[in-house]
């Protein structure tokens, strides 16, 4: 399977001297919201990817904490990016629903991951796992993504 516009650019940009910081910029474009955190990608292949967000103060809460929308929006990212990354081109993605439970503090960086088991898409319902570590790898965010998974349109 040749890869994707994602995975391409993405292997082409990390050769280069910030290439990871070059290609989250491009990313981000294509999804201007995502700047708000000042993200990372660190990583994507077939059915993972990960996004680092530094702990600054426009992530904050009031009680010093990385605020925990900060962190949805980066496993968001993490989750549509492995997606675009992923998926095979006879299928199409949008999000349906997030179940996210908040289990730790977190009070460092947070590393955001999105895993799909396999990388195994099929239409309909599909759960995407997602979690966020703090820096001592506690996850301080868990839960899924629910996508909905359907066949393109044929072109006329």
């Amino acid at each position: 399977m040749s890869k994707n516009y994602v995975l391409n650019m993405y292997d082409k940009l990390k050769k280069f001297p910030f290439g990871k910081q070059l290609f989250t910029m491009y990313a981000a474009n294509r999804a201007p919201y995502f700047k708000t955190m000042s993200p990372l990608i660190t990583k994507i292949e077939p059915g993972e990817c990960h996004c680092f967000i530094k702990k600054r103060k426009k992530v904050e809460n009031h009680i010093g904490t990385m605020h925990v929308i900060a962190i949805c929006n980066g496993l968001e990212m993490a989750m549509g990016f492995m997606a675009e990354a992923s998926i095979p081109k006879h299928l199409r993605w949008i999000p349906k629903g997030m179940s996210l439970d908040y289990t730790a503090k977190a009070d460092s960086d947070i590393r955001c991951e999105a895993v799909l088991p396999n990388n195994e898409w099929v239409e309909g319902d599909l759960p995407v796992s997602v979690k966020a570590y703090d820096v001592n790898d506690v996850v301080v965010v868990e839960g899924t993504i629910n996508l909905w998974v359907s066949a393109k349109k044929p072109k006329e």
